[in-house]
């Protein structure tokens, strides 16, 4: 089986989709036969030569300054489509709903092979941070859901994140496919943990308190603050450390010297320290950490993972933190919240700092007993990226039985499907067009040395491959106008 994954961010970029899309990789071209292309927006100065499998850098555009630390893909960029096409595909999956997606249609317009769309994250959230306008919020989810309903098949990675893709708009079948986690199931060494957390001011005894994630004040953050805050004034001691960046880290911080809590930020290299009025507690930021082992250090470090979060759908560092027998704090009804029993594989609280501070108190008295929810945690909710992708693979297998035997559903075509059908179009005709370009420079350059003494000779050469780029193009743009007619008479019945 010949696998695309397509996704909007890949290393140097890494987030939990990304990840989600290496462990796909990596276990898929593990096993027997089974070959493995990932589509990615290129990202100056990054080798994607070092990977196992096969990566695809395409044209991409600086949108970093718009979308943190992300660039954005051309989507109709022949240095995709054509070495996609190339590869064969079996099986294309795409895990954004943006330019991979369109991407994907692309594809499978050119190689018949069926779409898996992935539905990860909540979008409106993101939409609404992005544009305070209505009307802009509204159309780009419309395009959002119209994208994604094109494809053979939808994923959800909970079943949360299923029905907050139907409240959007989405009107078909999904089925919720769990992602897995890296981490190997058992707590870090205490030379590991030693080595991660070392520089920081953590007594033992003392409860430390763990996020990892984006530092983004829709994930819940404000009310940790608010929550330790209260111990803090309630003369109990703690650590509470973020791990990882965002835009919102600098506002987080600032909270905390507003509030009078002793604050420990790195800076390059440096961990500086600004003491609080408050003579209890203490607030971490480390920034992000990037290497594994370190993370599973931090994890095995903790006495209790923070994640009051209801924008995220799945939550995977929920289950990291599981495989090393931490247990989590979850706000009630929320996507990552599913599978937990409330003080017996993880907490489950309302999401108020009060409730939050409750909880805290009370776990800061008897951490043996959030020991005991975080081995259940390990046993009960863990879940392995082999596991998980196994799964994956074994749909992956029924969806083309069901494609060859013609039982896949059959998708009613949308206005965007005949714009799809022009972009392929047009990205054959650039092919061609790049074909008959480096022809015509061969061609000159094989003939140039017997043309020195005639110039019309080389002119008549010229002119006929330039005929035949234009020709091209001629057809191209009948094509078009074609499909258009088409189209309208369509829309007109």
């Amino acid at each position: 089986m010949n696998v695309c994954l397509l996704n909007d961010s890949f290393p140097p970029v890494i987030d939990g989709v990304a990840n989600t899309v290496m462990n796909y990789a990596s276990v898929l071209n593990g096993m027997d036969g089974v070959n493995v292309a990932v589509g990615t927006p290129e990202y100056p100065e990054a080798d994607y030569s070092s990977y196992p499998y096969t990566v695809i850098p395409y044209t991409s555009y600086d949108t970093t300054a718009i979308i943190s630390g992300y660039r954005a893909g051309n989507p109709l960029s022949v240095t995709a489509i054509d070495p996609l096409k190339e590869f064969s595909p079996d099986i294309i999956h795409t895990h954004c709903p943006i330019s991979s997606t369109i991407l994907a249609r692309i594809l499978r317009k050119e190689t018949d092979a069926p779409i898996v769309f992935t539905y990860h994250t909540k979008f409106d959230v993101d939409i609404a941070v992005a544009t305070k306008s209505k009307l802009l919020q509204k159309e780009s989810i419309r395009g959002i859901v119209s994208n994604i309903s094109a494809c053979d098949e939808i994923w959800t990675v909970s079943r949360g994140a299923g029905e907050n893709l139907r409240s959007l708009g989405y009107e078909g079948e999904y089925i919720v496919m769990n992602n897995g986690v890296d981490f190997a199931k058992g707590r870090a060494d205490d030379a590991a943990v030693g080595e991660a957390t070392s520089g920081y001011d953590l007594p033992a005894g003392t409860p430390v308190f763990l996020f990892v994630g984006r530092i983004m004040k829709y994930k819940g953050l404000p009310l940790i603050l608010d929550a330790v805050r209260k111990l803090s004034e309630n003369d109990i001691d703690y650590r509470m450390v973020f791990v990882g960046s965002g835009k919102d880290a600098g506002e987080l911080k600032e909270t905390v010297r507003e509030y009078g809590i002793t604050l420990y930020e790195k800076t390059d290299d440096e961990i500086q320290k600004t003491v609080g009025s408050l003579s209890r507690g203490a607030v971490i930021f480390t920034g992000p950490v990037y290497d594994r082992n370190a993370l599973r250090a931090w994890n095995t470090r903790a006495d209790l993972f923070l994640f009051p979060s209801t924008y995220d759908t799945n939550g995977i560092v929920v289950r990291e933190a599981a495989a090393c027998g931490l247990a989590s704090v979850l706000i009630r009804d929320s996507c990552a919240a599913e599978g937990i029993t409330d003080g017996r594989n993880g907490y489950i609280i309302d999401e108020t700092p009060e409730d939050m501070f409750r909880l805290l108190r009370e776990v800061s008295s008897h951490l043996e007993n959030a020991a005991e929810v975080g081995r259940k945690a390990m046993d009960e909710i863990y879940i392995s990226w082999e596991d998980s992708v196994k799964t994956a693979y074994e749909r992956y297998g029924e969806i083309l039985r069901m494609k060859a035997s013609g039982e896949l559903t059959k998708r009613r075509k949308g206005a965007s499907d005949v714009l799809i059908d022009m972009s392929a179009a047009l990205t054959n005709r650039l092919t061609e067009v790049s074909q008959a370009h480096e022809e015509l420079y061969d061609s000159f350059r094989a003939n140039m040395y017997g043309m020195k003494e005639n110039f019309s000779e080389a002119e008549k050469l010229i002119s006929r491959r330039t005929e035949n780029m234009t020709g091209i193009l001629m057809r191209f743009e009948e094509n078009v106008r074609e499909e258009l007619r088409r189209s309208w008479n369509r829309k007109e019945k």
